[in-house]
């Protein structure tokens, strides 16, 4: 205390100076309009731009939030996008109030681990049981296809990721319609082939390949990626082609795992059409 007492004394004339200097300044604006205006309009911009920086600060920040809310709504406008609905017709009329029925709802999940540098690549995600997950559902992102749910636990999944060599998807060049089977070779993380597409299709480069809705785990025209490259080696009847994935596998974040809401049914109808071709 009696070393505060001293600084403050051996240092008065300072204070005093800088007491008056504040004073004189203030009486400069609150006596001259022209002054006032120049003073409130400096410390509003510096004002201004403080509480600007201190909002981008907090946005900032707050990303991780932001961006899970919008997959959360991302997921609910793919679950009620007319692509996850099918018409329903009568015997020979239509109820317009029941003209659609949802065939595919969609929830988001996190990858929290994710391979690319194998043969047989796996990726878990933070949803399993209680969150309604089950084996053999389809799993995409933003971008495209990702792949199938093959294991899930109370609180994870495992996904069979398109990057697997056991892993064949039913793909079809969107401009066509012709259909074949996508398979992963291991090459190449960004690449695939589309086998079986016909010798007479026309096909370029840049052309779109989708799925074709004919599994019960991923519904129509969900994007897979672009031919890159083909060839039709002297003799054979299809086309070797190159595909390149829409999905960055390596920057894998926030996906969306796909329930068929009529997988169940169908399934068991196909199943009783071969038990009969057997019999």
């Amino acid at each position: 205390m009696r070393n505060l007492v001293r600084f403050l004394t051996k240092n008065s004339f300072i204070f005093l100076f800088l007491l008056l200097e504040i004073f004189a300044f203030w009486m400069l604006i609150a006596n001259n309009s022209y002054q006032n205006s120049k003073f409130f309009n400096s410390s509003n911009f510096f004002v201004g731009n403080f509480y600007s920086t201190t909002r981008n600060i907090k946005d900032y920040f707050n990303l991780k939030q932001v961006n899970k809310e919008l997959a959360e709504q991302n997921a609910k406008l793919q679950s009620n996008n007319i692509s996850s609905f099918v018409k329903v017709y009568g015997r020979t009329y239509q109820i317009n109030d029941t003209s659609y029925h949802q065939t595919y709802i969609y929830s988001t999940a996190k990858v929290v681990n994710n391979s690319t540098n194998k043969r047989q690549n796996y990726i878990t995600i933070d949803k399993g049981d209680l969150n309604g997950i089950e084996a053999e559902m389809g799993v995409i992102s933003a971008n495209g296809v990702v792949g199938i749910v093959k294991n899930v636990s109370k609180n994870f999944s495992s996904v069979m990721s398109v990057l697997h060599d056991k892993n064949k998807l039913s793909a079809k060049i969107k401009k066509s319609g012709y259909y074949g089977s996508l398979v992963w070779e291991g090459n190449n993380y960004r690449e695939a082939q589309l086998k079986d597409i016909p010798n007479h299709v026309k096909l370029v480069v840049g052309d779109t390949v989708v799925t074709t809705g004919y599994s019960s785990i991923f519904p129509e025209n969900i994007l897979i990626g672009t031919v890159s490259a083909f060839d039709l080696p002297e003799g054979n009847n299809f086309y070797n082609i190159t595909i390149t994935f829409a999905v960055d596998f390596k920057n894998l974040s926030h996906i969306y795992v796909v329930r068929s809401l009529q997988k169940n049914e169908r399934e068991l109808l196909e199943q009783e059409s071969q038990q009969e071709i057997k019999e």
